[in-house]
């Protein structure tokens, strides 16, 4: 099947196995608003077609995703987040994505460069993680005032356990070593290799009666949803964006410079 654009998602199937590209590089694919939608319309094309087993999701570029885009999800008045309820738009919000929209078809994320913010969520919401070997990972949303907590608990979810912890809480990087040492990432690929390797292992898993593979993976998504919704249950009603810390924090991105002492409202 020949491929179809979208404006910001590529999507083209070769039998069973469907590729998804997030296709923005010139922003290392970074998410707003469209980029979200558009990525859902290709998720439910994906989950409506009969002949689609399998998907592969990654980005064009350098990298898999730099996470949120800053300048569109959080340079907003006082005001503009207490309407919107958060960073995220209603309707644009990627916990909405891969835990809840393709109830049940297996999608392996083949990731590379850095994965950053909401492009952990995004790769780790996916049933396996194909990692290129010089991929580095960080919960972005820690020194930048919003917290992790979703972050920690999907990738406790995934067996993260105390490794999960720690990075969560320092917000620092790591590599895709320490991820897969962890038990989070689930196999290395070569530089430059890696949707080669993650579509070779979403073609043995394609090799499965479709009805069998799916009533794993709809179990698996329904807890990992439990996970994060019970954990934005208990932070959201924190508003971290309405504090002084994340504004000084989104500032000193901005202006890339070193974040001034943090006081803690």
């Amino acid at each position: 099947m020949p491929a179809a654009q979208h404006e910001l998602v590529l999507y083209s199937r070769d039998e069973h196995v469907v590729t998804i590209t997030l296709n923005r590089p010139e922003k290392r694919n970074a998410f707003n608003a469209e980029l979200v939608k558009e990525l859902r319309a290709a998720l439910l094309r994906f989950e409506a077609d009969d002949d689609a087993f399998v998907a592969v999701l990654t980005g064009s570029g350098p990298c898999f995703s730099s996470g949120a885009d800053v300048g569109e999800r959080q340079v907003r008045s006082v005001a503009e987040f207490d309407r919107l309820g958060g960073p995220q738009e209603p309707d644009a919000h990627t916990a909405d994505l891969l835990a809840r929209l393709p109830k049940s078809k297996p999608i392996v994320a083949a990731v590379h460069g850095v994965v950053m913010g909401l492009g952990i969520g995004v790769a780790f919401e996916c049933d396996l993680v194909v990692a290129d070997s010089e991929t580095r990972f960080q919960i972005t949303e820690t020194p930048r005032g919003l917290g992790g907590a979703r972050f920690w608990a999907l990738l406790h979810f995934c067996g993260g356990g105390s490794f999960a912890t720690e990075v969560a809480l320092t917000g620092r990087f790591f590599s895709a070593a320490e991820a897969a040492a962890a038990g989070i990432v689930g196999s290395f690929a070569p530089p430059g290799s890696v949707v080669e390797t993650a579509t070779a292992l979403a073609r043995q898993i394609a090799a499965n009666p479709p009805l069998s593979v799916q009533a794993t993976v709809r179990a698996r998504r329904w807890f990992m949803d439990q996970a994060e919704r019970a954990a934005m249950a208990i932070t959201d009603p924190m508003k971290l964006y309405l504090t002084e810390d994340f504004r000084e924090a989104l500032a000193a991105h901005l202006e890339k410079r070193k974040p001034r002492p943090f006081r803690g409202r």
